[in-house]
């Protein structure tokens, strides 16, 4: 793991900042959410993760990426049943990402990456990165989800037939980046085969069918798919390793073009 320090936007004084848009042409964005992730894990767990990976690869690339504002809150309204969450409309979310890119090509930044923790912002950044086509031609704009990054792994701990949201990936992964937030003793399993689930919510599981969209409630009553007592910091490490390899071999391609 490298010892450098990520270039953070947010440290850097304006000269600075004038200056990074030559050295560092690429924005890192992280993204998470402020939900509910069941009984042992914080509201923020998301954007920690995101925010984690993204000082991760920073550092890896030794300041030829600066960081960029993260984006704390997601598009969550699957989760309003849960206490705490917050969450902001597709139209709002989309607004912030596309201003942020604006805000920081008017100083000359071109490339962007954003860095998502939350599954829920993924349609609404697939919806941003089509529209930027269009408005800002000379912008190039990815995304990515940190899990899916490190799918071969997360397969490798025999997850739950029913996993997913503050199930074994996650819990892991925070196990390893910010383990004092994880009450480890109130961790629970939630929804862990499909015959637990009600009839419609097995429908909206099943993956080789047509999208259905369901509240979180009605596919976990503690909010929870998978098995998070079984999984441990170091699988959590192996998660995270992959996840900051895939994005640093992304970047470093990108940067070389």
């Amino acid at each position: 793991m490298s010892t450098e320090q990520p270039l953070r936007l947010a440290e850097l004084t304006t000269e600075e900042a004038a200056e990074a848009v030559t050295r560092a042409p690429v924005v890192i964005i992280p993204a998470g959410a402020y939900e509910q992730h069941g009984p042992g894990m914080p509201i923020a767990t998301d954007t920690i993760r995101a925010e984690h990976i993204a000082d991760l690869v920073g550092a890896r690339l030794a300041g030829r990426v600066v960081i960029g504002p993260p984006l704390p809150v997601g598009v969550s309204p699957h989760h309003m049943a849960f206490a705490g969450t917050v969450t902001l409309t597709t139209t709002t979310f989309a607004a912030v990402v596309r201003e942020y890119v604006e805000s920081l090509r008017r100083h000359g930044w071109r490339r962007f990456l954003v860095l998502t923790g939350h599954g829920g912002n993924n349609a609404t950044l697939t919806t941003v990165a089509q529209d930027l086509l269009v408005s800002h031609p000379d912008v190039r704009f990815a995304w990515t989800p940190v899990t899916a990054l490190a799918s071969g792994v997360v397969a490798g701990l025999g997850v739950s037939e029913v996993h997913g949201h503050s199930g074994e990936a996650e819990t892991a992964q925070m196990l390893c980046l910010a383990p004092e937030l994880v009450h480890q003793d109130r961790l629970r399993p939630g929804s862990v085969s499909m015959d637990e689930l009600k009839p419609e919510a097995r429908l909206a599981r099943s993956f080789s069918q047509p999208t259905l969209t369901l509240p979180y409630d009605e596919l976990s009553a503690n909010g929870v798919l998978g098995d998070p007592t079984s999984v441990t910091a170091e699988d959590g490490r192996a998660i995270v390793d992959a996840a900051v390899d895939r994005v640093s071999a992304f970047v470093e391609e990108w940067l070389d073009l």
